[in-house]
């Protein structure tokens, strides 16, 4: 049996730009904030609720792409074995 993985390709690239998306808008932010308004506060708010949700995405995937290669290492280790018993 072959051991699929939990994250396409695609979704791996979107957790890493959903971060470094929050984190490039929140610095042109600072970087151009002179006092602060409302609807600055929303924009800041906004966008550090984008930071968290891609720091704990590409947290969870690189955690899960980890776990896939072990798992696969190990179903190989096994077929390997279990071939050369055979």
């Amino acid at each position: 049996m072959k051991y699929r993985r939990r994250n396409t390709t695609a979704f791996t690239v979107l957790a890493y730009f959903t971060f470094f998306a929050g984190v490039f808008l929140f610095s042109i932010g600072l970087y151009n904030a002179d006092s602060l308004e409302l609807n600055e506060k929303g924009y800041y708010i906004a966008v550090m609720i984008l930071v968290a949700v891609g720091a704990i995405l590409t947290q969870k995937v690189t955690r899960d792409n980890a776990e896939d290669n072990e798992i696969i290492a190990e179903q190989e280790r096994q077929r390997s074995h279990s071939n050369s018993i055979e």
